[in-house]
């Protein structure tokens, strides 16, 4: 893969792993995730990953309603790209995870490339006590819990959402999502560039060792070539070593209280914009400079934000 002269820097501001007793700083209300969208762009996000959340409960709401108040406040606001989840929940249906980037047509939509464990109960060794009484359930249910992504499934997304002009982040949490990734760029449904976010950590996924990320990049190269950008998205405490990791070999990064609510060890992250910082420096510090949203834009062959439905 040619290795591009500028970074892309991806926040995830607010997701379905994490539940709000984890962390005083997730952001919940429509308000607080605008809030938040905000000052990650400001901080040096060029695209901003999205979930909703019921703002009275803070379970994840895939509802389009839920999504259009930020939406519209982080377009008035900011130049950000914005990349919609079609992932969702785990526990929700492939049409419920659709709805809001089929309705809202974003210039990019988040895509899981494959079916599989989603372990979310060891954070259950860590946190105790929750706010809500669906917090502690929705963690102790994932012993049990597959994320389905089947290829009817990834198949009704693709077919759904590309008359829209939609690209994609297509999240590959191990080697056979690379692989089925490529069987739907074989089949018509794809066409490159590709933008392919590398997940990290996650259990039941491929783990944070470097010969993993390694692994993925070379599978990825021999499969995809030079049609592809590769990002990298490492879970939990692994989050900055991947991503000075990777980046130091021209990965784009992904970072964002979605994967990670910390900031150091013991510390929590303040807030999404203070994780952009902090990966700003390692790659300052690599001597790699940083993609405006117009130049992701570019790099990526984006619509334009002139072209969504928010």
């Amino acid at each position: 893969m040619k290795q591009q002269k500028k970074i892309i820097i991806s926040c995830a501001v607010t997701g379905a792993i994490h539940t709000p007793s984890m962390s005083p700083h997730l952001p919940v209300t429509a308000e607080e995730i605008a809030e938040s969208s905000i000052a990650a762009a400001k901080a040096g996000a060029a695209i901003i990953h999205l979930h909703a959340r019921n703002p009275v409960t803070g379970k994840p709401d895939q509802t389009p309603e839920a999504f259009l108040p930020f939406l519209k406040i982080i377009k008035r606001e900011t130049d950000a790209v914005v990349n919609l989840t079609t992932g969702g929940s785990p526990y929700m249906t492939v049409q419920e995870r659709i709805q809001p980037a089929l309705k809202l047509k974003p210039e990019v939509a988040s895509m899981n490339m494959g079916s599989m464990n989603f372990g979310l109960f060891p954070m259950l060794n860590r946190f105790k006590e929750f706010k809500f009484d669906w917090e502690r359930a929705y963690l102790e249910g994932s012993k049990d819990l597959i994320f389905r992504n089947t290829y009817g499934d990834l198949e009704t997304v693709l077919t759904e959402l590309s008359p829209n002009d939609t690209r994609y982040e297509f999240e590959c949490y191990d080697t056979s999502h690379l692989y089925n990734l490529h069987h739907f760029v074989e089949r018509g449904f794809v066409k490159a560039p590709l933008f392919i976010q590398t997940v990290f950590g996650i259990l039941g996924g491929i783990g944070t060792h470097p010969d993993d990320v390694m692994h993925m990049k070379r599978t990825a190269d021999r499969l995809f070539g030079d049609s592809y950008s590769w990002s990298v998205l490492g879970a939990g405490r692994s989050q900055m070593n991947i991503a000075a990791m990777a980046a130091s070999m021209g990965a784009n990064v992904r970072v964002g209280l979605e994967d990670n609510l910390w900031i150091g060890p013991g510390k929590l992250a303040p807030s999404n914009a203070a994780q952009v910082l902090k990966v700003r420096e390692i790659l300052d510090g690599l001597g790699l400079q940083v993609a405006t949203p117009d130049e992701a834009r570019e790099i990526l062959q984006l619509k334009g934000r002139d072209k969504v439905a928010f």
